[in-house]
Order: C-alpha cells, then structure tokens, then sequence
C-alpha cells in the first residue's frame, strides 16, 4: 500500500495522503476503527496534531499516533463486551449464557421455515393487538431481556437508548436525527414476546435474521442446526434461488419472522415518515449473513446494495454501545420523545 511503499522509498508521505489511505482500509474492514470513522476524526484533529508538509515519513507516522490519541475513546470500537468476552463470539460453549444462546439458536434454526414465516405474517400484521405510542412501547421493553444476546443481559430500554445515543454521537445534527430516532425504536418488536401482546417465543421474535424459501448460507451463525430443518430436504427451497428470481431485491425476500420484520410492518402500515435509510436500518440491522458476512447479494438488486452502507454504519452503534453503563432514561426522554413526535403518529396499531 501507499504507507508501506513510502517505507521503502523514502518518499515523502503528505498527511493528507495517509489519511486517505487509512479511510480506505477502514472502508475495506482493513482493520477497528470508531463510530466516526477515521477521515472525519482527521479532518477534526489535522490542524492540530498533522504537519502541514512532512519532511519524512517518521514525521507522518507520528503525527498519526498524535491524532489517534487524541478523543481515544470516543473513536475506537471496544474489543469486549458487558462480560469481557468478544462480541458476538458464537465459538465458546461454556457459561450458562453461551449455552442458552446456542440452544436458542438450534431451535430457531429448525423451526423457522418457509411455511412457518407466511403463517407469522397473517398472524402478526393484522396489527389488532394494541394501540399504543412509541414511548409506551420502549416501556414494555423493560420487562424483557433478549435470550439471544450473548453480550448483554440488561432489560432491553437500555439497549435502546445505548444505541440511540451512539447514533447521536457517531452522527451529531438535526440532519441525523432520524438515525438517532431509528437506534431508539430498532428493537420495539420485541414487544410480541410481552404477556400483553401474547408471549409469543423468543425464538419466533429475536436473533439474527436469514432469507426462507431459498439455500441457507454458511455465513449464518450456528450453520450446523439447520440439519433438522424441514426445508434443508425440500427441493423447492434448498437451492442457491429457491422461490425468488435473481436479483429480485430484499423487499420481495420472505426472512426469518422476529421483531425487525414487525417493526418494520408497524412503521410503514402506521405512516411512519422516517427515510429509506431509517427503514433498512429497522428491518435489516439483525440481517448479519448480509452486512457483516457479504451473503446473499445474488438477492439484492441495487437500492439493496446503496443501503447495506448505512446498515453497516447503524450496526457499530447497535452492537459496540451494548455495556452495563445505565443510560439516564429521565434526561432523554424530551429529545427522543421530541423525535417521536416529528416522525410518528401520536398512537400506533401494534
């Protein structure tokens, strides 16, 4: 790369030039980076700490460390999670929550069928159940703690707050405040698992989604469960297409039912106002094998593959903000209710 041939050469290396260079590893996954990315912190933190025209190359280089000192933790994605293991670490088989999650999955995976997803839908998006606001929603979450998380286990408004705060943070401005609104709503479909709404089981409600009706790919998590599944032996829907066309685009894919699908059901049935990006985010956040494993773009025509970007930038505030430092529920509740207001009807069919 342009850094490593510098090295060898002895060029001079701009600070801008690095700076490039090391936004284009981030975008490659190259390597950690934080929720506001490496270019903006640069332009935020160059006049102070980069030379304007470096002489060498160890000038550059120290320049860089500069900058990354500076707001270290506001700009690095924490590498542990609320028990110190790694996030989303499905490897491990030992502590009770390990091994709820791991069962959880078994169960998921052999009962989420093709079959199983239409009868959800005509069960669910009736919307009948109640008529309730966003905030009353969020309330509900209290009482719930997802059986599938292996990096939390606080009750579910917490989550909701801590991502929608690393969205304000990771995108500060009234332009964004539709991403902070989508991180404070992401999870509400949890609310089908709450005895008002009928207790329906976690395995039908959270967890990583994958398209039915088509080949399960390897990127979803816990592959080897899916040998139960009826649909694995079924020719209609075990091949690469399945029921779907090339390219046919996510929004004609039937995906595994849980609270994504049903949130995003209630906002769009609802007229909820919030953009495109907002929507992707609510429907596809849980949709791993795709934004984090680069499965199923034979799927996904070109609006699919635009939004996987801001998919991708909601996924740092979702996962990495999950921690045991409580969130100050009172002191939000004004702007967040705020955002309610400008993008929601005052009541919603749930």
């Amino acid at each position: 790369g342009t850094v490593i041939q510098a090295l060898a050469t002895k060029e001079t290396l701009n600070s801008t030039t690095l700076w490039n260079f090391l936004a284009d590893a981030q975008s490659s996954n190259s390597f950690e980076v934080g929720t506001m990315g490496i270019r903006e912190e640069s332009e935020r933190h160059q006049q102070e700490v980069a030379p304007k025209n470096a002489d060498n190359v160890d000038e550059v280089m120290a320049a860089a460390d500069a900058a990354a000192e500076v707001d270290k933790e506001e700009t690095l994605i924490p590498t542990e999670n609320a028990f110190g293991g790694s996030f989303r670490n499905y490897e491990e088989n030992e502590t009770p929550l390990q091994k709820q999650v791991n069962q959880f999955y078994k169960t998921h995976h052999e009962n989420q069928t093709y079959e199983f997803v239409q009868q959800m839908h005509k069960k669910w998006l009736t919307l009948d159940r109640k008529v309730m606001g966003i905030w009353e929603a969020a309330e509900l979450l209290n009482e719930i703690v997802d059986e599938s998380d292996p990096d939390l286990d606080l009750p579910q408004i917490e989550h909701l707050l801590q991502t929608a705060e690393g969205c304000r943070k990771a995108y500060p401005g009234e332009e964004y405040d539709w991403m902070h609104l989508a991180g404070f709503i992401h999870d509400l479909g949890k609310v089908m698992t709450h005895p008002v709404f009928g207790g329906e089981e976690q395995w039908a409600t959270v967890g990583d989604t994958h398209p039915v009706g088509c080949a399960f790919d390897p990127a979803i998590i816990f592959p080897q469960h899916f040998a139960n599944c009826p649909d694995i032996h079924d020719s209609r829907y075990n091949t690469k297409y399945g029921v779907y066309e090339p390219n046919c685009g996510l929004d004609k894919v039937h995906f595994t039912w849980g609270h994504d699908e049903y949130m995003y059901q209630v906002m769009i049935r609802n007229n909820c106002t919030l953009p495109k990006e907002a929507q992707y985010m609510v429907r596809f956040h849980s949709f791993y094998a795709l934004h984090t494993g680069n499965a199923y773009d034979h799927l996904c025509n070109d609006e699919d593959r635009a939004m996987v970007h801001w998919i991708r930038e909601f996924n740092k505030n979702d996962l990495y903000t999950k921690s045991y430092e409580k969130v100050n529920v009172e002191e939000l509740k004004p702007y967040y209710q705020g955002l309610i207001k400008k993008y929601f009807p005052e009541k919603l069919n749930w």
